[in-house]
């Protein structure tokens, strides 16, 4: 995010001494981007960031995965995954289950009533959706009071916890990448400003207003990083001897912020508009986009849901967050759902779907797409919540019935 933040105490010039009130030096810290050459925070500790005084491993939630073969559409019921109380004996990091992944993107869900560990992606940044219910997510740069409908960015190797507050269990989808995720470049200047064209722009955003400072000694934080493990990933837990939230003032452009789908102004049309309209984030070789309730189209024959179509270069992901998503009635979809539709395989509104579309003024629904310019395999979430009849739906005949 090219948009300066200041919070907390920082000296007048950058990488000259700052000091304690006893006297000591804080520690600078520079977290940025590609290498010195993107964006950029420079953090004040207290103590030393580098500092370890032990280190294990940490064995990480399931991260194989299985090809989608045979080539197929697939609806997984991600609500299955988390039946009866074991929310209870979760948390929004450890607790992830792995639904879908390849080398560029990772969607995990989780249903979560308790507090997560201190953790630190290594990989790669994070674009979490809170489905329900509210949380704290504490960070090094200060917290971020969240809920539903939120998404919340998280840059690679920010040091954060999830605290899920309230009575309703906390439901997080959350969006791994491998890169970095931002606004999509067309909304923004050549200098970072979002443009009048885009969706939503900086007032949208919600960022950490102060520091967040607290005491411990010989903290644990988990690390995801690469390593040989399964999708090549591993974990360690690093103890540090001091509470990483040491820090007394930040400034830059890189920072996790918090933006709510219900800020998002979506754009329409006489006809139908292609889902870049729709677009949110995007990250090296995948997009975000949501599909918020919204007027449809308005020319006096206008088809309002999609047409069918083959995205060749993409597999589309969406997850069926409120409201009847009508292009998918009659088809089992419900909330909580997602619908895999891989490149290689047309798809479309439900057949019954178009009819009953005619003459509507407005669609009252709520989805997260994600779509991938690499094809997807299944994680072990994924498999245990597939309906096994998707496929099948715009046909009503499956292998059973097929003529021999």
């Amino acid at each position: 995010m090219a948009h300066y933040r200041q919070v907390g105490e920082v000296p007048q010039k950058r990488h000259t001494q700052f000091r304690r009130p006893d006297g000591r030096l804080y520690s600078e810290e520079l977290m940025g981007e590609e290498g010195f050459s993107s964006d950029s925070s420079l953090l004040y500790h207290r103590g030393v960031p580098s500092s370890l005084v032990d280190a294990r491993p940490w064995e990480l939630p399931d991260q194989a995965t299985t090809p989608n073969s045979p080539l197929l559409p697939r609806h997984l019921k991600l609500h299955d995954l988390f039946p009866g109380e074991e929310h209870k004996a979760a948390d929004p990091v450890t607790g992830r289950r792995l639904v879908l992944g390849n080398a560029d993107v990772r969607i995990s869900y989780a249903m979560s009533s308790l507090a997560s560990p201190l953790y630190r992606n290594a990989t790669g940044d994070e674009c979490v959706f809170v489905e329900r219910g509210t949380a704290t997510v504490e960070t090094v740069f200060g917290a971020l009071d969240v809920g539903s409908g939120d998404y919340v960015v998280l840059p690679r190797a920010t040091t954060h916890r999830w605290l899920p507050t309230g009575d309703e269990p906390l439901r997080t989808y959350a969006i791994e990448a491998s890169s970095h995720i931002a606004p999509p470049r067309r909304y923004l200047s050549r200098y970072g400003q979002f443009l009048e064209h885009a969706p939503y722009c900086e007032r949208d955003l919600r960022t950490p207003a102060e520091p967040l400072l607290a005491e411990g000694a010989d903290v644990e934080v988990y690390v995801k990083h690469r390593g040989d493990g399964p999708g090549g990933f591993a974990g360690t837990v690093h103890v540090v001897p001091e509470h990483p939230f040491d820090v007394v003032g930040w400034d830059g452009c890189l920072y996790p912020y918090a933006f709510d789908v219900a800020d998002f102004e979506p754009i329409t049309g006489r006809v139908h508009q292609p889902p870049p309209v729709h677009q949110v984030f995007e990250g090296q070789n995948f997009v975000i986009c949501n599909f918020v309730p919204r007027k449809v189209d308005y020319h006096p024959l206008a088809v309002p849901v999609p047409y069918y179509h083959s995205n060749v270069d993409s597999d589309e992901i969406m997850f069926y967050v409120d409201g009847d998503y009508e292009a998918r009635k009659g088809s089992g979809i419900g909330k909580g759902s997602i619908t895999v539709h891989p490149g290689g395989h047309s798809h479309g509104p439900q057949p019954a779907a178009v009819e009953a579309s005619l003459g509507a003024e407005r669609f009252d629904e709520l989805a997260v797409m994600v779509d991938t310019f690499r094809p997807l395999a299944l994680g072990e979430g994924g498999r245990a919540v597939d309906d096994g009849r998707y496929a099948w739906s715009w046909s009503g005949r499956g292998p059973s019935t097929t003529a021999s």
